[in-house]
């Protein structure tokens, strides 16, 4: 077996100019909405040609829709006319924590849904349970198997609306049911749901479907249920987090890049982090320029994750990464998954000085210089900041699993040896067999 890899000679300023990619966060729940209208074509422009994306379009496949892509103009057009089938595979479901999505659809198209067991990225205990919760509420009943299967059955022609509060304002927790209630009989709040950018991009994508949505963008929504959604074309917005890893980039290594196709207000609060390290941030229009001298060293920081609006948990290990070369002692808290820490090893074998207190706070004390080390990425958001710190290393770094980094980062080798970095992808023998959920 042969996995690919990457091969970074680090200390590269960066130049140029890079076009961001549409948000894998946002175009990921809206191939799962693809299947609820009964009629027409669904177009979706600007899709990521990344490894999560190629899942849900298979799974879309396996479940009965026609599914074309267009690889070429990044242009997927799903027709779900003939949707059949409510049981999502787990050779496919479990590589992908975004499986959990298809819930909605196929309940409300068929009437049932059977998953194995939803996969993604191993950072902490993520539960879903609230998710089977919120279907209840909708007038579901939920069954667990004892081989780990979750089947959802409707007992009725449709959902009932009803008031849904959710522990905590999960992005796919608030997409699934905002699915549910979209086409439940009656009224349905949905409290505590999550205003990140991606969800707010989702709801509009509903509401141009024919959903009735109110209060998009705040904790509170409020969904008049209809009969039938319509088919669409929608283009998703751009994606937040690799536009932080591509600052982050330039941030670790110096040099002056413009980062097109942004949205600069998703960002506030990165790049004023990132004003605070060193590294100049200027928004103009939908471009993002970012520079920093390459003989200036980087300040600490202090970074607590929040749910949006602050500061963001998938870019975390990234300005984590930024820490490893500042001039100072950095604190970091991570307060929404427990597991985020999986690239401090790395970070470790490439010279730098982090630890764990106690109190879960990671405590990284900047040092000159990383060096070159061959380390593993264990997740997408591990893998971007491994990437970056290679970028920062003194010779040449190899990231194995590469898979891992490309299910959220579409060509990012081509993107950064675009503005001068020494990347390439390459083969290698895995030092064992590659798990799938990850």
């Amino acid at each position: 077996m042969v996995e690919t890899a990457f091969r970074i000679n680090g200390g590269q300023p960066l130049y140029g100019e890079v076009t961001a990619q549409r948000s894998k966060n946002a175009v990921l729940p809206m191939i799962a909405a693809a299947l609820l209208p009964r009629r027409g074509q669904t177009v979706l422009h600007g899709v990521p040609e990344i490894a999560d994306v190629m899942i849900a379009l298979e799974l879309a496949r396996l479940v009965g829709a026609k599914v074309a892509h267009d690889r070429e103009n990044h242009t997927v057009t799903i027709d779900a006319a003939s949707l059949n089938n409510g049981r999502l595979p787990a050779e496919y479901s479990q590589k992908m924590r975004g499986s959990v999505l298809f819930l909605a659809p196929l309940i409300a198209r068929l009437g049932y849904v059977e998953l194995p067991g939803s996969g993604g990225c191993n950072i902490g205990e993520r539960k879903i349970d609230f998710h089977h919760r919120g279907f209840a509420r909708l007038g579901a009943d939920v069954d667990y198997l004892d081989d780990g299967t979750t089947i959802i059955r409707l007992n009725k022609p449709v959902m009932k609306g009803t008031f849904i509060y959710l522990d905590i304002p999960s992005h796919t927790g608030t997409e699934n049911l905002m699915m549910g209630a979209a086409l439940a009989e009656g009224e349905t709040i949905i409290e505590n749901a999550s205003v990140e950018p991606e969800v707010i991009d989702f709801g509009n994508f509903l509401v141009k479907m024919g959903a009735r949505i109110q209060g998009l963008g705040t904790p509170t929504l409020i969904i008049q249920g209809v009969e039938d959604l319509n088919a669409v074309e929608y283009t998703p917005i751009p994606d937040r987090l690799v536009i932080g890893l591509l600052a982050m980039s330039a941030g670790i290594v110096g040099g002056d890049i413009l980062i097109r196709g942004a949205e600069p207000t998703h960002l506030r609060l990165v790049n004023a982090k990132l004003e605070q390290m060193g590294i100049r941030t200027v928004s103009t229009g939908n471009s993002i320029r970012v520079s920093r001298d390459p003989q200036r060293r980087l300040s600490p920081i202090n970074i607590t994750t929040h749910p949006y609006p602050g500061f963001p948990t998938d870019l975390q290990p990234c300005i984590s990464a930024l820490s490893t070369v500042a001039d100072g002692k950095s604190y970091i808290r991570e307060r929404i998954f427990e597991n985020r820490y999986d690239f401090t090893e790395a970070f470790i074998a490439m010279g730098a000085d982090a630890l764990i207190s106690q109190n879960d706070v990671l405590v990284i004390s900047g040092v000159r210089q990383l060096k070159a080390a061959s380390i593993r990425a264990n997740s997408i958001r591990a893998g971007a900041a491994l990437l970056i710190a290679a970028l920062g290393a003194q010779g040449e770094t190899v990231i194995s699993n590469a898979y891992q980094i490309d299910r959220g980062h579409e060509r990012i080798e081509h993107h950064l040896s675009g503005l001068g970095a020494a990347i390439q992808r390459i083969e290698q023998k895995p030092e064992r067999e590659r798990e799938i959920i990850p």
